[in-house]
């Protein structure tokens, strides 16, 4: 029993390890704040003037903690490159998630013009088993996107209504921002590692005084939202960043270079634990379950898919699961799916145009008798066929089947490749599932299958077809859309109030 225990454990908390790699990679760094220069009063309020002060040169190394115990370093370089600015950062971790420590090496390099908009940029990211790189350009209101991921470039393409902005080096200038105490400015972040976009609001907070290696001095309080999730940072009067704080106990510190590379240590909290939630009672046989509410605290339900299908969400918090059943959902339904081309699409991370893709689909659903058939050979097959590991990585359905590894992540993207490969509209979700009297982060799919009457869902790590109802949807869609539970790790609470055999 406790064996088992501990292998559903590895399989879950996979959708969650994306947003804290996320968390490390903004660390509320915003490139080029609104407001930087000579505007005056004006236009500090309304934001709208451009960075003219251009960022002196910047050579910063800093200690990355978790509740205290240093995890990682991170080192980066800002300054001129002929009439632009150029940006490098290199960060290292050890983190500890689902009971393994893993390594992790992320590098970006970018280049910004001269009101320190992103004009170009490359990421790299390189783990235990994965390696993703990606490379953009700004074309106009276009930003040309090429990754490569298991040997095969790509090349997409995303639309921009406005200038956009990576994360790191967003206080290169902002000391020539001239924020007065409690003045905010919002922007738009890019992040390459799931090709979303999201605003980040900033505010500042106002002067305090901190010990910094050895001195204590006068350093500018920053207070940064991103989704929800409030961090914090605190720059010197020449504008370096001294510390940051972000939720679950992270932390960076302005370090020497020798002191930087050296005693990093594997977090001894597991950040899987550290977000899950507690669910106050323990269920029996959750599988066996036809209905379930739950009251969510500390949630704002805008961002979030909380309605729609077998969920229902209220205006008093009230989250209410049924499980799914042939016929069930919405009886007399045409089996008509808006957008579906959507659902059938490849993207950057389910790669279901892959010949390898395909040709797996082929294989593993020839002869089925209709999509429902298709859906549940395909979530069987992901789930025999795949090692469950915890996998630090930009999941994606190329290399998930080339390495047959990963946790629930993994799953999904793979599951979701091959169903829309095989002809069967499908998607990702993320949220919560129970696992012995506490939720965890975790992601599963849905599939539209016109039998049923609309969307079921499926957990491919889990082997359910529909998945039982503890799985909590807080979000749907592609990789980006996980940006959005990033106001929701580590604040949300909730109680259970009812469930039905």
């Amino acid at each position: 029993m406790a064996a088992d225990r501990v292998f559903r454990r590895r399989l879950i908390g996979g959708a969650v390890i994306l947003v804290f790699l996320i968390l490390m990679a903004v660390r509320m760094e915003i490139i080029g704040l609104p407001g930087g220069g000579p505007g005056g009063d004006e236009s500090r309020a309304t934001g709208k003037a451009a960075l003219t002060t251009p960022p002196v040169d910047r050579d910063v190394w800093m200690n990355i903690y978790q509740q205290g115990k240093k995890i990682g370093y991170a080192h980066r370089i800002v300054g001129p490159a002929g009439v632009e600015f150029r940006i490098r950062e290199e960060i290292f971790m050890q983190v500890r998630t689902m009971g393994i420590v893993q390594g992790i090496a992320l590098r970006t390099e970018n280049t910004l013009n001269k009101d320190l908009a992103l004009a170009s940029f490359s990421f790299d990211l390189k783990s235990n088993l994965f390696a993703f790189h990606a490379r953009g350009r700004v074309a106009g209101n276009r930003l040309l996107i090429d990754t490569r991921t298991a040997g095969e470039e790509r090349r997409y393409e995303v639309s921009l209504k406005e200038p956009v902005h990576l994360s790191q080096g967003m206080f290169a200038g902002v000391a020539a921002a001239h924020l007065a105490p409690g003045q905010e400015i919002t922007i738009p972040i890019f992040d390459p590692m799931t090709m979303g976009s999201r605003p980040v609001k900033l505010t500042y907070a106002g002067e305090e005084r901190m010990d910094v290696q050895g001195k204590t001095i006068s350093l500018r309080k920053y207070a940064v939202d991103f989704m929800g999730a409030r961090q914090y940072a605190w720059l010197d009067k020449e504008g370096d960043v001294v510390r940051e704080e972000g939720m679950l106990g992270l932390a960076m510190e302005k370090t020497s270079r020798e002191d930087a590379r050296s005693g990093v240590s594997a977090a001894a909290a597991d950040l899987t634990e550290l977000a899950s939630v507690a669910a106050g009672r323990k269920l029996e046989d959750p599988l066996g379950l036809q209905s379930l509410t739950v009251k969510l605290a500390n949630v704002d339900a805008r961002p979030l898919t909380l309605s729609g299908g077998r969920q229902r969400y209220d205006s008093g918090g009230l989250l209410t699961v049924r499980k799914e059943r042939r016929g069930g959902l919405n009886p007399g339904r045409s089996g008509n799916l808006e957008n579906r081309d959507v659902y059938l699409a490849a993207t950057p991370f389910i790669q279901s145009s892959h010949p390898d893709v395909r040709v797996r689909a082929g294989e593993i659903v020839a002869g089925s008798a209709g999509d429902e058939e298709k859906a549940r050979r395909i979530v069987s097959w992901v789930h025999g066929n795949i090692e469950k590991r915890p996998v630090l990585s930009v999941a994606n359905a190329v290399e998930t089947m080339k390495n047959r590894s990963g946790d629930c992540t993994e799953h999904a993207v793979l599951t979701a490749a091959l169903a829309r490969a095989a002809g069967v509209p499908a998607v990702m979700e993320a949220g919560l599932v129970y696992q012995q009297g506490r939720f965890y982060y975790h992601a599963w799919n849905a599939f539209w299958l016109p039998s049923w009457g609309g969307w079921v869902t499926a957990d491919a790590a889990l082997n359910q077809f529909p998945a039982d109802v503890t799985h909590l949807r807080l979000v749907r869609g592609e990789a980006e859309r996980q940006l959005d539970l990033m106001g929701v790790v580590g604040r949300i609470k909730l109680e259970i109030k009812d469930m039905s055999r």
